[in-house]
């Protein structure tokens, strides 16, 4: 009796081990209560579990190592930009520290606020394909050509990025950091909740950023001076709950070093 009691507890376990679902269950057939038949078979399959585990442990850390060294390579070359683009320099940088603090105040999730943070570092890689003229540009006299390109930034980021799937929502945010909720924006014109929360938090991040940064045709705008500013996008351009959340964590928290 036993030893059939045994076989089917061990087959029903063989069959979860099959499955994916590992437990300690397997341990209680190894006892001398069973014949030393199931015995032999459990520890055979319990050494067997302990190395599969040990292999997807393994793996998985070589997928982070992977997804790391990855990122780090494409962050190398948002960085880049800086050595065409003295504005860029620190930008990415600054709008990922700025939509961290946000989402953080705004209450999401561990994971999400770190998929916002890299949102906002990546936000604008797609500027690696301007032109020249576009980074030699040192007035505000914008052209239709030179509209389209910047336009186009968006676009070209998300094609840049789409086949690093571990991003994940990621790689929306950064798609849509310039789409605007009255549905003027680019590069696809959504409008309101059609629009991701990440990518509105990155546009608020960004347009702060830019508003405080030196130009070449001119000097940035004090915090104060750049709050009072969003606070009239909001609700036309930017989401007016994401603004006020922003408003908060600069008057409490100060600006990016």
């Amino acid at each position: 009796m036993a030893w059939l009691e045994g076989h089917d507890e061990l087959l029903r376990i063989i069959k979860e081990v099959a499955s994916g679902k590992y437990s300690g269950e397997i341990l209680e057939l190894t006892g001398p209560g069973y014949p030393a038949e199931i015995q032999e078979l459990a520890e055979a399959v319990g050494l067997m579990m302990v190395k599969i585990e040990a292999r997807e442990f393994h793996l998985e850390q070589l997928n982070e190592r992977i997804k790391a060294d990855t990122l780090d390579t494409v962050t190398a070359v948002a960085e880049a930009l800086a050595a065409r683009d003295a504005y860029t320099e620190g930008h990415g940088e600054r709008v990922g520290i700025y939509a961290e603090r946000l989402a953080r105040r705004l209450n999401l999730d561990r994971e999400e606020v770190e998929l916002i943070r890299i949102a906002g570092i990546l936000h604008d890689i797609g500027k690696i394909g301007f032109s020249d003229l576009i980074f030699s540009n040192e007035d505000t006299r914008i052209n239709e050509d030179m509209m389209l390109e910047i336009r186009s930034h968006p676009q070209w980021g998300h094609d840049i990025l789409k086949n690093l799937r571990f991003l994940g929502p990621a790689l929306d945010y950064v798609y849509a950091h310039h789409e605007r909720l009255d549905g003027q924006g680019y590069p696809r014109g959504l409008e309101g909740d059609e629009i991701p929360l990440g990518a509105r938090i990155l546009s608020v991040a960004d347009c702060f950023d830019a508003m405080t940064t030196d130009r070449p045709y001119q000097k940035g705008k004090t915090p104060q001076e750049a709050l009072a500013i969003l606070g009239k996008l909001a609700g036309a351009a930017l989401d007016p709950d994401v603004v006020d959340a922003f408003i908060e964590e600069i008057e409490s928290g100060g600006m990016a070093d």
